[in-house]
């Protein structure tokens, strides 16, 4: 197994998985994500830009969006469109595997554009995550922090927002500030939000919200894998006081399993909890790997988590792959 790490300050490389020959292979400074699309490599995104690579991250390509800092990535279900979401929000496509870059000038015709912003992001916003589907072949579907969720179903050219029923009720706007679109099928999304996480089934009609009750309202990111739904929360939103850590006593934090698509959410315990906020997931044999903000790397084995190791920075994305490029990707 092969374990890609992206962190606060780069790619992190394990080709045995127990992370105990770890190296940096791509110093991308802070790293957003790292995932692989089939048979088109492997992607970093990154504050520095987006980087691909074609052999499971021994050598690194950057490519040259416009915009210098890429929060998102994906790849159309035919394999012949790349975008690229950045920060500030700004969408773009490339035909030609990230040579050129053309805007998708239309994500910037959406109403509520003018109003993607918070202080803590330099009072901007970003594009955080892309989805798309084999069952809607011309949709995108973009997260925006803060902004919400909005839907494509022409490749980008033209959206329509889908974020009026994500929870009105709230007056604080973290209901689209949206850290992760897990896409479960063509209609149906899994949203983290700073203020819940959120479900729906019909392509962003109408939104259920999944956490009510629980003490935590910070998602960072959901993920499923063979029937089970995976998320984690903490109380309040990060705090970074120095270098790249949480400060441990703000953090509370917990792990939830579910069964049924998120209706019920099961509380586990994992090694780091609560101190240790969970931020990354991906999945290897069966099994599926978190990554937290204190750079540890727990697994799920018959039910139970353990440790698996460590690296020496906050954990923001995992992924495994296999052979020359992908064990099992990132589920989409």
């Amino acid at each position: 197994m092969t374990l890609l790490i992206a962190t606060q300050d780069g790619v992190y490389r394990s080709q045995r998985g127990d992370l105990d020959d770890v190296e940096r292979v791509l110093d991308s400074g802070v790293t957003l994500g790292v995932q692989s699309f089939d048979d088109h490599g492997t992607f970093v995104t990154s504050k520095t830009g987006l980087y691909h690579s074609t052999d499971s991250g021994s050598t690194w390509r950057q490519l040259d969006v416009p915009r210098p800092e890429v929060y998102a990535v994906t790849v159309s279900p035919d394999g012949t469109r790349l975008y690229a979401g950045t920060h500030p929000a700004h969408l773009y496509v490339s035909t030609d595997e990230g040579r050129t870059w053309t805007e998708l000038d239309g994500f910037q015709a959406l109403p509520s554009r003018d109003r993607w912003h918070t202080p803590r992001h330099r009072g901007e916003s970003h594009v955080r995550s892309l989805g798309v589907s084999s069952g809607a072949p011309n949709r995108v579907v973009a997260g925006v922090e803060v902004g919400g969720i909005h839907v494509s179903d022409d490749n980008g050219e033209t959206w329509t927002e889908r974020r009026d029923d994500l929870q009105t009720a709230r007056e604080d706007d973290l209901q689209y500030d949206v850290h992760h679109l897990l896409v479960v099928s063509s209609d149906e999304y899994v949203v983290s939000c700073g203020g819940g996480l959120y479900r729906t089934r019909d392509t962003g009609y109408s939104w259920t919200r999944l956490d009510t009750g629980l003490d935590q309202s910070y998602f960072q990111e959901a993920f499923a894998h063979r029937g089970t739904l995976y998320a984690a929360a903490q109380t309040l939103p990060p705090t970074l006081p120095a270098g790249s850590r949480y400060r441990k006593q703000d953090v509370n934090a917990s792990l939830f399993e579910s069964t049924d698509g998120g209706d019920t959410l099961e509380t586990k315990s994992y090694p780091g909890g609560p101190d240790e906020f969970i931020y990354a997931w991906t999945a290897v044999n069966g099994r599926v790997l978190a990554g937290t903000t204190e750079g540890r790397v727990i697994i799920r084995d018959d039910g139970t988590w353990t440790s698996l190791g460590h690296v020496s920075s906050w954990i923001r994305s995992l992924h495994t792959a296999r052979g020359s490029d992908s064990e099992v990707s990132k589920e989409r």
